[in-house]
């Protein structure tokens, strides 16, 4: 819950990014639950005695912050912050590492001017949270973290099927060499002709889509993909996200994910 302490506010908040601002200062973007997107100043104590610390604030942390909040002011001035959920394994295991680095650029970016959303919010968290606690079969999370989080975002592909599809028995008629669909990127939706531009996906890689669908968490370890069918898919979400994001950037810390698992 939002909390005022005098001239200041208290809430939930995942850290997104830190930069070092001069010699004892950083600018910091999180996502807070009741606020939305919100960049922070902080200075930094010369000691590690003080209230805040570096650690705090690596990507992804989860926090509890008390800022002042200030009209027409980018950027709002941290008091406090301290852990809310302290990460067991995410820090010490590279590949976990690797994912969270992952998530915490794409969010960067994605969540740009996103406001309030507490839904939101607790996806984030709680999909973190899980990868925190599993003790394998997480190599598809970074797929079905990126899937989802189109639902919050307002593009996640529509099963219901387009005009031309209407007259078949099945409206997604994945058997058969000439009747599986395309996926239009653009539109968000099945197909079963190709579009009047190039923003489309080929039968086997919109089954692929099809397939993402159909995970979540607990159960994304059934489905079997190589690291081939992973960096396909994750180079197809990205452009999927591109093209309904303006300005969405590549991102640098996927070079790193795309040599990870088998």
């Amino acid at each position: 819950m939002l909390a005022v302490a005098g001239s200041y506010l208290k809430t939930e908040a995942i850290v997104l990014h830190a930069l070092k601002y001069g010699e004892t200062r950083l600018i910091i973007d999180v996502f807070a639950r009741e606020t939305g997107r919100l960049s922070l100043i902080a200075t930094m104590p010369k000691t590690q005695k003080g209230r805040l610390k570096k650690q705090y604030f690596q990507p992804m942390t989860l926090l509890e912050i008390e800022y002042e909040q200030r009209q027409r002011v980018q950027l709002q001035r941290l008091k406090d912050a301290r852990l809310l959920a302290p990460y067991a394994s995410i820090p010490f295991s590279p590949e976990k590492l690797a994912l969270s680095l992952f998530v915490a650029e794409f969010l960067y970016h994605a969540l740009r001017s996103e406001q309030q959303d507490e839904p939101l919010f607790a996806y984030i968290s709680g999909a973190m949270q899980w990868l925190d606690m599993a003790p394998g079969g997480y190599a598809n999370f970074h797929l079905t973290f990126l899937m989802r989080m189109s639902k919050f975002l307002g593009f996640f592909p529509n099963l219901e099927p387009t005009p031309s599809l209407q007259g078949n028995q099945s409206p997604l008629p994945w058997g058969g060499d000439g009747g599986r669909p395309l996926f239009d990127l653009r539109e968000g939706r099945f197909c079963s002709e190709v579009p009047m531009h190039r923003d489309f996906l080929q039968p086997d890689d919109a089954q692929r889509i099809r397939t993402l669908m159909r995970m979540d968490f607990p159960t994304m370890h059934v489905f079997q993909l190589n690291r081939n069918d992973r960096n396909r898919i994750v180079d197809v979400l990205l452009h999927y996200y591109r093209l309904h994001i303006p300005q969405f950037p590549e991102l640098k810390s996927l070079s790193v994910l795309q040599e990870l698992f088998v």
